[in-house]
């Protein structure tokens, strides 16, 4: 049962939800996209390479919450100073996630499962870590309901690879129902002292 559910119905599940999601909310994607085109004064878009199952690389999309604002140097101001008014909205009610809908019904990703993180945090991982390629990245995920970018990087690996373990019909939807209380609350959206959470350094 569990590799029929991850092979063939979880793909399925992943196309349809996400389809009929992103049509319900293809109006406030829209609207969301010409207000962050203004107070960027660029692309609304995020768009970087990140690994996702069997570490294939794909494009992932979200709303780009940071503009891209410069000191006199030519280097790109901290995060906190380039997070916009409309861009922290956005990060906190979670609604940057959106575009990542294309990329599930693209295929290249699943509504639950591992966060996709940089293609250079790779070479980092040890056996162990690696397990969370064994899937498909999610947009939310079992270490996103449990503390998201609020823990450490060794809680969140640890419930990556147990939900790999784990993985079912009945977890999934656990996590998505979990999920929307999290948004409602808006918790766990950065670590403490920091916009977004650090940077993965390896195992020490």
């Amino acid at each position: 049962m569990f590799g029929s559910y991850r092979i063939v119905f979880k793909p399925l599940f992943d196309f349809i939800i996400a389809l009929v999601i992103f049509t319900l909310l293809s109006p406030v994607f829209f609207l969301f996209a010409v207000l962050l085109l203004i107070v960027n004064r660029g692309s609304p878009f995020f768009i970087q390479s990140r690994p996702g199952k069997n570490e294939r690389i794909f494009k992932i999309i979200k709303f780009k919450t940071m503009n891209d604002r410069k000191d006199h140097f030519g280097n790109l101001l901290p995060d906190a100073d380039r997070l916009t008014v409309v861009g922290k909205f956005v990060r906190k009610t979670s609604i940057d996630e959106i575009p990542q809908l294309l990329n599930v019904i693209n295929g290249d990703m699943s509504l639950v499962g591992p966060r996709p993180l940089l293609i250079e945090y790779l070479p980092l991982y040890n056996d162990s870590q690696k397990k969370r390629h064994n899937v498909r990245p999610g947009i939310t995920g079992w270490a996103q309901v449990n503390g998201r970018n609020a823990i450490s990087w060794k809680q969140k690996f640890e419930y990556d690879i147990w939900y790999v373990e784990h993985l079912s019909f009945f977890l999934d939807l656990k996590v998505i129902f979990m999920t929307l209380g999290k948004v409602f609350k808006s918790e766990g959206i950065s670590q403490e002292g920091n916009v977004t959470m650090e940077r993965f350094k390896g195992n020490l």
